[in-house]
């Protein structure tokens, strides 16, 4: 099987090669925090989106009515 790999995941590799292995895990940490800011980003967008939501709405209007009781398992 031929993978392709682009200019940057190669540069990527070769940088990462040239480190010491704490400094790796350092540079896979922050590749994954911008990862994840990129999923919180997409939610942020769709929050965003200036079109009703009735059922969100009423969800929410909901939810807050019922107070800050803790969950009770037995009730689920």
């Amino acid at each position: 099987m031929n993978f392709t790999v682009s200019a940057t995941t190669e540069e990527i590799v070769q940088v990462c090669q040239a480190l010491p292995p704490e400094k790796r895990d350092e540079v896979a940490d922050f590749a994954r925090f911008l990862l994840a800011r990129q999923h919180d980003e997409a939610w942020e967008q769709r929050l965003a989106y200036p079109s009703p939501r009735p059922r969100l709405d009423a969800f929410l209007r909901e939810s807050a009515a019922e107070g800050d009781a803790p969950l009770d398992p037995t009730q689920l």
